[in-house]
């Protein structure tokens, strides 16, 4: 087998990302080979995961495989028991968490409502301070909002497939229990990744459970909210708004109702953008390809069997 020092860096469409890789796989040690020769390899590209069959199917000798997003959708029919996977998984949760806080303060300051004005608007908006907030989703974005939100004073529940522990959480509730999970939240944040069991998690039953000023907030996937319904509940006030920075389709084709809608607010999946995210992905691949050589453990391993 290769030595564990050998990596390959996959070209990718996107140059900077190639070369993040690349000075991180050198700075831990490790020498940048082709596919051939490698132990190890760093897919760059996970929109062109049509391609990895070829790629991998050319380094006989790969044992670990690194992708460079958290969301690994594209890459779940790829998984298999004969490689060590890793991926970007918490690697991008503290741009993330910032953006769950500035769509709190957005939803509960009654933000979209004044930014549309064309006269003084009337007073409304309440305090974050102390709010009753439901969290789909137990993972590194729910720890990093967690720190961000110590000094609010919120009771947060934290809704997940276990009920292990989240430090700073007040309950911890399985998705068996969605509905009462949400039932007196001020609002609820999905931040879960995307599988099987997650996809349209919340549809109509699980809006219609929510308080009526309640807001939603999507920093997951789009696929995690059934459209139809968030646009049937937003228009019919069965919650008071949505903030989503993630929709279902994405990017969100002009015309699409969401954008008609005075309660709710689209950011363009900016939650962790390119600029933020290189530098975070590169020391996590320094961090990891050092450990490989060291043959210690992998941060950021990959569940096969659950898919992400």
């Amino acid at each position: 087998m290769p030595e564990r020092h050998l990596i390959a860096v996959e070209p990718s469409t996107r140059p900077a990302m190639h070369a993040v890789m690349v000075e991180a796989v050198e700075a831990a040690g490790g020498t940048v080979v082709p596919i051939e020769q490698a132990s190890a390899l760093m897919f760059a590209d996970p929109a062109a995961a049509d391609t990895f069959p070829d790629i991998i199917g050319a380094g006989p000798g790969v044992e670990w495989i690194q992708l460079p997003y958290a969301g690994i959708e594209t890459f779940q029919h790829h998984l298999d028991h004969d490689h060590t996977w890793t991926c970007g998984k918490g690697v991008y949760a503290p741009p993330v968490a910032e953006w769950i806080m500035t769509a709190l303060l957005t939803a509960f300051r009654d933000i979209p409502r004044y930014v549309r004005a064309s006269s003084w608007p009337v007073q409304d908006g309440k305090n974050l301070l102390g709010a009753k907030l439901t969290i789909l989703g137990g993972g590194g974005i729910t720890e990093s909002f967690m720190e961000l939100i110590g000094p609010w004073g919120c009771d947060v529940t934290v809704v997940r497939r276990s009920a292990d522990p989240v430090r700073g959480a007040a309950r911890i509730l399985t998705t068996d229990h969605l509905h009462e999970a949400v039932a007196d939240a001020d609002a609820v944040i999905v931040a879960l990744a995307l599988t099987d069991e997650t996809r349209n998690i919340v549809d109509a039953e699980t809006l219609t459970a929510m308080r009526s000023d309640a807001w939603l907030c999507n920093v997951g996937r789009g696929s995690h909210v059934i459209t139809d319904d968030l646009v049937t509940a937003l228009r019919e006030g069965v919650i008071a708004g949505a903030v989503l920075d993630v929709t279902d389709p994405e990017p969100l084709p002009d015309g699409h109702p969401l954008w008609e809608l005075d309660n709710c607010v689209i950011t363009p999946h900016v939650g962790n953008t390119p600029e933020m995210g290189l530098p975070l992905i590169a020391d996590r691949m320094r961090v990891n390809v050092g450990r490989w050589i060291a043959g210690v453990e992998l941060i950021g391993p990959v569940d096969v069997g659950a898919g992400y």
